[in-house]
């Protein structure tokens, strides 16, 4: 993805979102099933950081300049402060053609359940699919998820690998 790196304010508001769609999953029953829709769309989120275009890829653009216009107008109106300095910036890597269409296939997967999906389950994904990009763009988090690109990456190789040996291709 090429687009902005996050301002500090920035990674205020994502951590804003965060806490609200994990609090009531904390102070609950800590059913793992229930964080389903966020961590869905935090996968896509994530993986939208490693396209270099196309839609996920302007999603992932847009995500940041959100956070940080949101941020530094929500930290500023409330502290007085411009909080807008930048953070170090992380890179999860870039997909090859195979993982590129394991991206798709997620995608296309997500979108399926987000259309199935009641109206708290698509705030919580919408959310998830921010907080993804959003902290994937950092480098603590791009560097924790490192081995995310290869994982992709190598399915798609496996796939292509499985359909071009059945004959199929």
């Amino acid at each position: 993805m090429t687009g902005p790196g996050l301002t500090f304010a920035g990674i205020a508001i994502v951590l804003v979102v965060l806490w609200a769609n994990l609090r009531p999953w904390w102070k609950g029953d800590r059913d793992p099933a229930k964080l389903k829709s966020f961590g869905t769309g935090a996968l896509l989120g994530a993986l939208s950081t490693m396209c270099g275009g196309g839609l996920l890829g302007y999603i992932a653009g847009c995500a940041a300049r959100a956070a940080n216009t949101g941020g530094g107008k929500a930290v500023a109106g409330a502290t007085g402060q411009q909080a807008g300095a930048p953070v170090t910036t992380g890179s999860l890597g870039d997909l090859t053609p195979a993982g590129a269409v394991i991206v798709f296939l997620i995608a296309c997967g997500t979108i399926f359940a987000f259309r199935a999906a009641g109206k708290d389950e698509r705030k919580r994904m919408v959310g998830g699919t921010f907080c993804g990009v959003c902290l994937c763009l950092t480098a603590g988090v791009a560097s924790a998820l490192n081995w995310l690109p290869g994982l992709i990456n190598g399915v798609g190789g496996q796939l292509q690998a499985a359909v071009q040996g059945a004959g199929i291709l």
